[in-house]
């Protein structure tokens, strides 16, 4: 699973929403890399941008675990985010 999470970053930082969708997955269960609900929602939000409507839910059952905080910092890193 770890080696699936880095793969997964790989594609997800270059902008492929697929990536982008198991990379929030993996961080969102805690599957190759310790779970991370702000990361997890980032990465759901950045896919389901891109048209992933699964993404997207993933990413409001997500967010009923979260604080409002989390939520906030999850956004502010979505809104900063630049492919490499």
């Amino acid at each position: 699973y770890v080696k699936a999470a880095e793969w997964y970053q790989k594609a997800a930082v270059q902008g492929h929403a697929r990536g982008q969708s198991s990379l929030g997955g993996s961080y969102g269960n805690g599957v190759g890399v310790e779970q991370d609900y702000v990361q997890a929602y980032m990465w759901l939000s950045l896919a389901a941008a891109q048209g992933l409507k699964a993404a997207g839910k993933d990413r409001d059952s997500i967010a009923k675990r979260m604080t409002a905080e989390q939520i906030e910092e999850a956004d502010a890193l979505v809104r900063d985010w630049k492919p490499e």
